[in-house]
């Protein structure tokens, strides 16, 4: 049994209330950039920070991405991991009925902290599953200082 359900006419104006009120709230955030309003990423991998005494890793899920579509950077200590998940056009003919998939352009940055080595990181990509291991500079790791008796 379908029932049909109608929206009264002070119901749409709350909502619309609601969705402008989050629209001021979140338009700029995370997907657009302050100056322009433009948008800078067609979606944002998820990422884990982690650091021990030898070293920061950034584990970014890239599900769908291809490795060679992925970028590393770094400038004034600022990592930028960018690339882009593209979309595979069906061969078929069979009606599309959603698309719930995101695909496109990526960018995520992080600022590294002096104390870590540039020259020495290394990146690994396994399971759609990017690991960058960014070693710490020896004068920054925990050391023991011996106390000498006398």
């Amino acid at each position: 049994m379908l029932v049909s359900t109608t929206r009264r006419p002070q119901d749409m104006t709350s909502l619309r209330r609601l969705n402008s009120i989050l629209d001021e709230a979140f338009g700029t955030w995370p997907f657009q950039s302050q100056e322009s309003g433009a948008l800078t990423s067609s979606w944002i991998p998820a990422c884990d920070v982690f650091e021990d005494k030898d070293s920061v890793k950034i584990v970014a899920e890239l599900p769908g991405v291809q490795p060679e579509d992925v970028k590393i950077s770094l400038e004034n200590n600022l990592l930028t991991v960018r690339g882009e998940k593209r979309q595979k056009a069906e061969e078929n003919n069979e009606r599309v009925h959603r698309y719930e998939r995101t695909y496109g352009s990526f960018e995520r940055a992080f600022a590294l902290p002096t104390t870590v080595d540039p020259e020495k990181i290394a990146a690994n990509y396994a399971n759609g599953v990017l690991t960058v291991t960014i070693p710490k500079a020896e004068r920054a790791r925990p050391r023991e200082i011996p106390v000498k008796v006398g």
